[in-house]
């Protein structure tokens, strides 16, 4: 597996991963706007993502990072994980990759907008704190890094 910076080339495997990830855990596979225009909603403003890429050259993973206007922060979005290969450090990968990032980039504070009910969300829930993440406020987790 490599984590490279998103490509144009990977745009219909991430969106069918994206959708895929949804209906695994039994959300509406709706694809999110900003999927659609990685290069508008992302690169144009300063920001970033990422694809996990596997040997077969598949999209296998993503994480995108809007930095906060003004601030020394950024939020993540988007971390999605192909469903069959949860639990093998991919999103891991991701996350690490976005943190690296950030920090090389002068943002001092990542933040994570999650979802509701908490229920639904359970992953994202259960991720994050074991990557130094609190909750701050309901729905939003951050980490200084």
């Amino acid at each position: 597996m490599r984590i490279i910076q998103y490509d144009n080339y990977y745009r219909d495997d991430m969106i069918f991963m994206v959708l895929q990830a949804k209906d695994a855990l039994g959300r509406k596979p709706t694809i999110n706007p900003d999927l659609l225009t990685i290069q508008e909603s992302y690169f144009h403003h300063g920001d970033m993502f990422w694809c996990a890429i596997d040997e077969n050259d598949r999209v296998i993973g993503c994480i995108g990072c809007s930095r906060i206007p003004d601030t020394t922060e950024a939020f993540l979005h988007r971390l999605y994980v192909k469903t069959s290969l949860k639990r093998m450090g991919i999103g891991t990968a991701l996350l690490d990759a976005a943190e690296n990032w950030m920090y090389n980039n002068g943002i001092t504070v990542s933040k994570v907008h999650l979802g509701a009910p908490r229920e639904q969300w359970f992953e994202s829930y259960n991720f994050y704190p074991k990557h130094g993440y609190t909750e701050y406020e309901p729905r939003y987790m951050m980490k200084n890094l």
